[in-house]
């Protein structure tokens, strides 16, 4: 992932309120059933950090994130970046509400790129975990709460 790459945005409904996707995206205990076990600690409030080590194969990823913008039920956005690689990256989640669902749109922007010699790097992994992680996961954790 470059920064020079335009960012990737994964976008999906879900039909349920605003306030249920926006607890599964800030809870801890929620965003431990559909995103990352491994995540000790999360807050939904500008300026709170956290890390977690999440290993692949024998690689390991300290994620170090930074939340810089918070505002309830609309918007979150957190820098994101590992202990062990250069780079650095904002993900923001948009939550959009219509009549009786609610859109989610995902953006990862690059602001300093990351090596381009580690698979998980690579812009389709990130595409990849991405379209998983919302088209997917969250969404059978969303409707497993009916």
């Amino acid at each position: 992932m470059k920064n020079i790459d335009v960012p990737i945005v994964v976008e999906e409904t879900y039909m349920t309120t605003p306030k249920n996707v926006w607890k599964a995206i800030t809870e801890l205990d929620q965003m431990k059933k559909w995103f990352f076990e491994q995540i000790e600690s999360f807050e939904a409030k500008e300026g709170f950090e956290t890390q977690f080590v999440v290993e692949v194969e024998n690689r390991k990823f300290t994620h170090l994130w930074k939340i810089t913008e918070v505002i309830p039920y609309q918007k979150i956005k957190y820098g994101w970046r590992y202990k062990e690689y250069s780079g650095d990256s904002f993900v923001t989640f948009e939550l959009f509400k219509n009549e009786n669902h609610v859109k989610l749109r995902l953006i990862t922007e690059i602001i300093h790129s990351f090596p381009s010699d580690i698979p998980e790097f690579a812009r389709e992994s990130c595409i990849g975990g991405w379209e998983y992680f919302i088209k997917s996961s969250l969404k059978e954790y969303l409707m497993s709460k009916k």
